[in-house]
């Protein structure tokens, strides 16, 4: 193993050791991970709060998946003490047999169920979804591709979008909508945001072609059809949306309950319409595409709120109004450490 001299051995991390409110997650000092062969070990610069943490630490899960939550999340206790499904930062040390990265690389990595990015460090397989972060960016910027921009991209390989291709996104503002607006574009589809009159303008910035506002419009009832929707909030469901979508289409479950899952292959084989709720394994080449669209400008970091890794109650708190545009950014290095982290020339 590899690892620089500077290192400490303990961390601080937040941790929960139940479920329940915000209050339960605490700052604790952990011992530093060491590095496996195969693995890096990633000094930890931010890390998002997702609604992803949010259902782990709280429980809160759609109906009917609350038996498969526990079988990964843990069923009296937490499963994974430290949540963040997502980490950018630097190459800290690297276990043996390590030689896609090297100590001092710049590197945004996805864990997903595993967790652990609300932490000073985390170790991650050098063949995971792991990839060098944009030289564009900060970390705080970097980060916000990750969990959004996965789960977008993974369910847009699902389908095929190309120029005209119409596209509507229910939920547009959030991490998963924001990204999906963006990549959506990229491939040359017309974009319609379902979000609220107050996000019409940051949707709208990020290249959305129309705005319907769920508080004046149902989307499902207007009359319009789409050859792709992308359901991000879990009120929508095939039986609602169905009917708008175009023959041939697509209906994407970022969000779905159990039944919803169930029903989706039957769906799909009656109505000639793909119904999906399978994001894929994200990979490192996912990553990579982020990143490249990141650095030639054509993807763009959205980032409501920063908290500091000693205020991640309050990031948490925020997350569960529910109310949150793109990403919470919680920052996991000392501020001199974030000056000096900028993007690279």
């Amino acid at each position: 193993m590899t690892m620089t001299t500077s290192i400490r051995p303990t961390m601080t991390a937040a941790v929960y050791r139940h479920f329940g409110a915000p209050d339960v997650v605490r700052l604790e000092q952990l011992a530093i991970p060491t590095p496996r062969p195969g693995e890096v070990l990633i000094r930890v610069h931010a890390s998002t709060v997702s609604v992803a943490d949010h259902r782990a630490r709280s429980r809160d899960i759609p109906a009917g998946l609350g038996l498969l939550a526990a079988l990964g999340l843990g069923i009296f206790r937490p499963s994974h003490r430290v949540l963040g499904m997502d980490a950018a930062g630097v190459v800290e040390a690297i276990g043996t047999g390590v030689t896609a990265f090297a100590p001092g690389d710049r590197v945004i990595a996805l864990m997903a169920g595993a967790f652990g990015g609300h932490a000073e460090y985390v170790c991650m397989p050098q063949d995971g979804a792991i990839t060098r972060a944009p030289e564009s960016m900060t970390f705080e910027e970097a980060v916000t591709l990750v969990f959004g921009g996965t789960t977008a991209h993974g369910f847009f390989k699902k389908v095929t979008i190309g120029h005209g291709t119409t596209v509507l996104v229910n939920g547009a503002s959030g991490a998963v909508g924001t990204a999906a607006i963006q990549l959506a574009k990229q491939l040359g589809a017309q974009v319609t945001a379902v979000t609220s009159g107050a996000n019409a303008e940051l949707v709208t910035s990020l290249g959305a072609d129309r705005v319907i506002d769920y508080t004046t419009q149902d989307f499902a009832t207007a009359g319009d059809t789409y050859d792709v929707i992308v359901e991000c909030v879990g009120n929508a469901p095939f039986e609602k949306s169905g009917a708008s979508i175009n023959p041939g289409g697509a209906l994407l479950l970022v969000i779905s309950d159990l039944w919803g899952m169930l029903r989706s292959r039957g769906q799909s084989r009656r109505s000639g319409k793909l119904v999906t709720s399978d994001v894929g394994k994200p990979s490192a080449d996912d990553l990579a595409y982020l990143v490249n669209l990141a650095d030639s400008g054509r993807f763009r970091a959205v980032v409501d709120r920063s908290y500091d890794l000693a205020d991640v109650v309050e990031a948490h708190r925020y997350v569960d109004t529910g109310r949150k545009r793109g990403n919470v950014v919680l920052r996991i290095a000392a501020p001199d450490e974030h000056r000096e982290q900028g993007p690279t020339s």
